[in-house]
């Protein structure tokens, strides 16, 4: 596999590049010679113009491409208004095929049931790459069908960009030619072609989690019960002005889709506080600000090369977002891409969302650098050794905002975890570790109240004041919590989800719903039992009486709570150490 990268500079260069393309490909052995064009222009005349010269010099060659926001050619950002990669294909069974469609909301399931009908009817195809026209079109359906895609089919591609708000981006092709509202897609296969995929952020997550309260497509309305915008304000002193989009490149959101971390970027804030994102979030997710380094982006490009390296690529395309390239600037943007170059020709575009299939699932990124490394033929020898990531793209030391970064997230897991144990203490038992009594009223209340099949075991230690009287509280509490053990115990071995709590002093209280209801004398006698043969030190053996109820249609917790408080007296008053059922 071979490719050829150039800027089109003007026809009679382009014309020139062509000739002598077409002539090495009839002194070489080649199958299939494929274009892919990249341009910041979409002027459809123009474009048209540049696609038959194509048709005119190459005959045979299929071509594809879309408008941009700017090119890549040998690992480098251009300059240039159009780029063009030529990829010659040497192995006679290497194929390709391109197919366009109209992409808008009407056509959406039609176009990816084509896609997964000709995938699954051309065993030969690996990959398929695929340009897409996205303004106005939420992607989430889109992507979701098309995880139906053949098992072990490589998918990838980018968006296509909209230079000026006021037109449409474009995609073309030698299917479909120039069209506004459009997918298409380049089918890859063959036994000698090989694919590898791998995808790259470096933005990491910062502080605690917030949830998305309500999202509708790619409008995010409220975080944490408060509108999205806040966030930013609240937590990064970001105004809702004309720099609100270049400030939040830096931090954009992160969370778990599909198994694995999607960054999603704001790319404007309404007056209503929600905020407009560059793709669809779903409502009930967590997500976290994530922000963004040289040095930890270079960092993760490094290892993303390193692992693509084994492969030995012949071409590598990336399709990097626009965000990037906005971050880093047009004089430096380069840093993250040209160390594929070291590795394989490396061309692609910056886009308006980047797709990649990550663990079955079709999904597309923000913020993000997919990239896509392909071969003929089989491993040769050693991997390539040429790889080469310059030294001074490096800061040399961790940077303050990774150091601060790295600060603030320790600082944050230990309030989480400072919280968390204030969130237990606030309902548990000190001495016990069980519920204390609100909570498990609480719980009580709740379950009576949800119709569910609810029973209450009440339990009181025997004779617990001469415990205390004679041997010291020291000794009662080692009986207390020798009773917890056996409760904890037995609800762990007898019962889905009982739950215990510390009703008072030496009274507890044991709540069992649905099937363990049934079980509730079952469990209550197994306690009484158990208990009665534990040794405690000073005091000897002790014994536990038990009154049982369940909860009838309708009635109140304190209803029910009085009922197993008159068994648990009975049981008492008839001689301790029994269970009595209500």
């Amino acid at each position: 596999m071979r490719q050829f990268q150039f800027n089109y500079v003007n026809d009679t260069s382009f014309v020139r590049e062509l000739r002598k393309l077409s002539q090495w490909c009839k002194t070489m052995i080649s199958s299939t010679v494929f274009f892919q064009i990249y341009t910041e222009s979409v002027d459809k005349e123009k474009i048209e113009s540049l696609c038959e010269l194509i048709r005119r010099e190459m005959p045979g060659a299929y071509y594809m491409g879309c408008s941009t926001n700017g090119n890549i050619l040998n690992g480098e950002f251009t300059g240039y208004d159009t780029a063009v990669t030529c990829t010659v294909c040497e192995y006679p069974s290497t194929q390709i095929s391109i197919k366009q469609f109209v992409l808008t909301p009407e056509t959406e399931v039609s176009v990816t049931d084509e896609v997964i009908d000709y995938v699954s009817h051309n065993p030969w195809v690996k990959a398929v790459e695929m340009l897409v026209t996205i303004r106005g079109l939420s992607m989430t359906g889109f992507c979701d069908r098309l995880d139906k895609i053949r098992d072990g089919v490589y998918v990838f591609g980018g968006g296509a960009f909209i230079p000026d708000f006021g037109n449409n981006a474009c995609v073309f092709s030698s299917d479909g030619g120039y069209s506004e509202k459009g997918a298409v897609f380049l089918f890859m296969g063959g036994d000698d072609l090989h694919i590898d995929t791998t995808y790259i952020t470096g933005w990491k997550p910062l502080g605690r989690e917030l949830l998305v309260n309500k999202a509708e497509g790619a409008i995010l309305y409220e975080l944490d019960g408060r509108p999205a915008f806040d966030t930013y304000y609240k937590y990064l002193n970001i105004q809702n002005d004309e720099h609100f989009f270049t400030n939040t490149l830096e931090f954009p959101f992160v969370y778990e889709y599909n198994g694995i971390s999607i960054l999603r970027a704001p790319i404007a804030s309404n007056e209503d506080g929600s905020l407009e994102m560059t793709a669809d979030i779903d409502t009930g997710v967590y997500a976290r600000i994530a922000y963004g380094d040289p040095w930890t982006i270079l960092e993760s490009v490094k290892n993303g090369a390193e692992g693509i390296r084994p492969f030995q690529p012949e071409v590598i395309h990336v399709f990097s977002c626009a965000a990037r390239r906005t971050f880093w600037g047009k004089d430096e943007v380069s840093k993250e891409t040209m160390p594929f170059q070291t590795l394989a020709p490396t061309s692609g575009f910056y886009t308006s969302g980047e797709f990649l299939r990550s663990q079955g699932h079709v999904n597309q990124h923000n913020v993000t650098l997919v990239v896509a490394a392909m071969r003929e033929g089989e491993l040769v020898g050693d991997y390539n050794d040429n790889f080469e990531m310059k030294e001074e793209n490096f800061s040399g030391k961790v940077s303050m905002i990774n150091r601060l970064a790295t600060f603030i997230e320790a600082a944050t897991e230990e309030l989480e975890e400072a919280n968390a144990k204030l969130a237990k203490m606030a309902v548990t038992d000190a001495l016990t570790g069980l519920y204390n009594r609100g909570e498990i009223q609480s719980q009580i209340s709740k379950g009576i109240k949800s119709g569910r099949a609810v029973s209450l075991i009440m339990l009181d230690l025997d004779n617990f004041k001469s415990v205390n009287d004679t041997y010291g509280h020291k000794e009662g509490d080692n009986v207390i919590r020798g009773l917890c053990k056996v409760i904890n115990d037995k609800l762990a071995a007898m019962s889905d989800n009982g739950r215990a709590g510390r009703w008072g002093g030496e009274e507890f209280m044991i709540l069992l719903e649905e099937g363990d209801s049934d079980k509730a004398e079952q469990i209550a006698e197994s306690i009484r039992e158990s208990f009665s043969t534990v040794e405690f030190s000073a005091c000897g053996k002790r014994t536990v009486s038990i009154g049982v109820t369940k909860a009838l249609s309708g009635e109140s917790a304190d209803s029910t709570v009085m009922r197993a408080d008159n068994a648990l007296y009975e049981a008492k008053g008839t001689g301790k150490n029994k269970v009595v059922i209500a």
